[in-house]
This record gives C-alpha cells, sequence and structure tokens, in this order.
C-alpha cells in the first residue's frame, strides 16, 4: 500500500481489526519514510448485476445513490442510520442473490418502497410520490390509504371539500 502523504510504497500493517459488520478489514499503517499513520479498509469486491434505467440505459449498481435517495425520503424523521444502512445492505443483498447479470431499476424500487413501508410510513410516502410521479391527488391518496386506509379517505374526504 502506498503511502497517502509521500507516495512511498514501504509501509508496514500496525494494528488489523475487523469492524462490527465484519464485512471489512480495518488496518492502521505507518509509512516507513515519513513516519506518517493511515488507515486503510478492505473490502470483498462483490459482482453486483447492472442497472437497466426506464430510458433502457445500463449503468452500475452505486450504493450511495441509493442512500443519498432513502436519506432524502428519511429526512427529519426519526430513523436511526443503522436501519437505512441495513435497508440498503438489504437490497445489495437481494442483487447478489438474484444470480443475474442485469436487473431492472423498477424491481430495487419496489424492493425499497416495501422496506421503507416497514421501516417509516411518511419516508414510504416521500419516496412513492418520486418513484411513482404521481399523476394526480387520487393517485397521491391511493398511496396514502396503503400505508393508513383510515387517514387516506378522512385526508380524500377533506380534500373533496
Amino acid at each position: 500500500m502506498k503511502c497517502p502523504f509521500c507516495n512511498a510504497a514501504d509501509t508496514a500493517v500496525v494494528d488489523t481489526r475487523i469492524n462490527e459488520g465484519a464485512d471489512a478489514v480495518r488496518r492502521r499503517r505507518r509509512c516507513q519514510v515519513c513516519d506518517k499513520r493511515f488507515t486503510t479498509f478492505e473490502h470483498a469486491e462483490l459482482n453486483l448485476p447492472q442497472i437497466v434505467k426506464k430510458n433502457s440505459t445500463r449503468e452500475s449498481f452505486e450504493r450511495y445513490k441509493l442512500h443519498a435517495s432513502l436519506d432524502l425520503a428519511l429526512r427529519k424523521r426519526p430513523v436511526p442510520t443503522e436501519a437505512v444502512d441495513s435497508l440498503v445492505a438489504s437490497v445489495e443483498e437481494r442483487l447478489l442473490a438474484s444470480g443475474e447479470r442485469e436487473v431492472e431499476s423498477q424491481m430495487i424500487g419496489e424492493v425499497v418502497m416495501r422496506e421503507l413501508k416497514k421501516l417509516d410510513k411518511v419516508a414510504y410516502i416521500r419516496y412513492a410520490s418520486v418513484y411513482r410521479n404521481f399523476a394526480d391527488m387520487d393517485a397521491f391518496f391511493r398511496a396514502i390509504q396503503e400505508v393508513s386506509p383510515e387517514e387516506g379517505a378522512a385526508n380524500r374526504n377533506e380534500a373533496k371539500d
């Protein structure tokens, strides 16, 4: 491993630990030339399927993109970061387990919505409003009724008045 400070190739591992999730190895290293210390993480390289978008373009699965969309839906909601990380990991695991070389983006969206519905109903509605691109108020109220039938009906009656 090259030193990020002086680019020397001569570094030594000072400490090695497995992180809490047991999915990475954390190594503290020391450069033999400049004597500075730095941390590296070792992860298994996994071959996730290509994602086929609505417009038929293909791109690699990007964990950070899914995380960013969930962060928007969960903004100012009382959901722990660990729960979001777990949801992202669950989607990743499902993609790996599929054994497919390509997966439709809609499949990922449906999986995320199913998990969000269990995690936080408000975040589910936020995510669904973008993902499903509601055309009118009725479609929005139907989504609310999926989560909470009695509230959806009450809000729909208020909107008609």
